[in-house]
């Protein structure tokens, strides 16, 4: 008896392999048919490729991961106020550079700048509390030694991560919180201010709105208002990136990389409550082998994920490009903890990505033959690119 060659096992073990994997990855509380599996799985999968957005970058920044500003919407002076703001720091952290200073310096001037300017939740413009003040982070990370330093939950210094690099240049310790730090920032000469120097309009009615919806919810209203403010308001837009923080990352003529991030953060967040922007693993992180990068979004999520830890991790031990350790971070692993945002990521040749699975992140960056660019709007920076 002829025994013919078992040419059609190979595929059949694979087809049966990918239905198997599909089946596995299945969330509880249901079976498909499974003539629907391959396209549940497809459907699950990300858009977008991981490819960096940028060459030859020296340094970035970016101004939250919100809900995104919307260009039909968006007034011509307001577009030009996001981008100036955003240029504006990109220039102060240029000068730095170009007269041969360090990434920590740089993106040091170029956070304080974007924490001088209201329309980004740090500093001036930070969000408030439940109980109605203002709690501020900060963190700084230099790549060459992995030295760092950082301000939790403060109440009047005018800038925080000035007393995050105090931290990191004048004490033992990495993280200092609340009076602490302030008492500390003080001492080494910082300029401090009372809590009103961070009150705008646009982020008072931000906290009012959030009142009023968290009584609606508890009434049994609900609605449209438990998302927040509605409509084009100042308040609206204010909310719509009150989840969001500022970042820097650079690289100078030595190839040192570093990393600092400042946030205000959440519109009507219990007092105390801290999120990712100080935590050195979470929000921010600089190594010279791998990455700088300083993250935006669902601050707990970051957390939990390790998020900038990951990314570098990535990069060191599976030997992947800054863009798809980003991507894979970003877009794959953090929405499934629940949550989402986004990153400004640059390896020390210069390869820059930010990735974001939110719907908008503002940010821009600057090119070591000059070039400045700046994204607001959606469509300039579509998520999960």
């Amino acid at each position: 008896m002829r025994i013919r060659p078992l040419t059609w096992l190979i595929p059949a073990l694979a087809t049966a392999a990918a239905v198997t994997a599909t089946t596995l990855a299945l969330p509880r509380g249901g079976e498909r048919a499974p003539e629907d599996r391959a396209a549940a799985a497809a459907d699950a999968r990300p858009t977008g490729k991981a490819r960096p957005d940028a060459r030859n970058v020296v340094l970035a920044v970016h101004g939250g991961a919100g809900t995104a500003l919307d260009r039909d919407k968006t007034t011509p002076e307001r577009e030009k106020a996001y981008r100036d703001g955003l240029t504006e720091a990109l220039g102060a952290g240029r000068k730095v550079l170009d007269k041969g200073g360090s990434s920590v310096d740089a993106v040091q001037a170029a956070v304080t700048k974007l924490e001088d300017n209201p329309l980004f939740n740090a500093g001036k413009g930070a969000v408030f509390t439940a109980d109605a003040g203002h709690e501020l982070d900060a963190s700084i990370m230099r790549g060459s030694d992995l030295k760092a330093g950082a301000v939790a939950g403060v109440k009047s210094l005018r800038n925080p991560v000035e007393g995050a690099r105090a931290v990191m240049d004048e004490s033992k310790h990495v993280l200092l919180a609340g009076e602490g730090a302030d008492d500390f920032g003080a001492r080494h000469g910082l300029r401090t201010v009372t809590q009103d120097y961070y009150w705008t309009q646009a982020r008072w009615d931000a906290l009012m709105a959030a009142k009023e919806a968290e009584r609606d919810v508890k009434s049994g209203k609900g609605g449209k208002r438990a998302a927040g403010p509605a409509g084009d308001s100042p308040a609206a837009l204010a909310d719509a990136q009150s989840k969001g923080t500022v970042g820097a990352v650079a690289v100078d003529k030595r190839r040192d990389l570093a990393a600092a991030t400042s946030t205000g953060g959440l519109t009507n967040k219990l007092p105390g409550r801290v999120g990712d922007s100080p935590l050195i693993g979470a929000g921010t992180y600089a190594k010279n082998a791998t990455v700088a990068a300083s993250a935006t979004g669902a601050g707990e999520v970051f957390i939990r994920g390790a998020a900038t830890a990951t990314l570098s991790h990535l990069m060191e031990f599976k030997g992947v490009g800054v863009a798809k350790a980003a991507y894979e971070v970003i877009v794959k692993r953090l929405p499934a903890l629940g949550g989402d945002g986004g990153v400004i990521a640059l390896a020390p040749d210069g390869e820059f990505d930010a990735p974001h699975s939110s719907p908008g992140m503002l940010h821009g960056y600057l090119t070591e033959d000059g070039k400045v660019v700046t994204k607001i709007f959606p469509d300039e920076t579509p998520p999960n690119s």
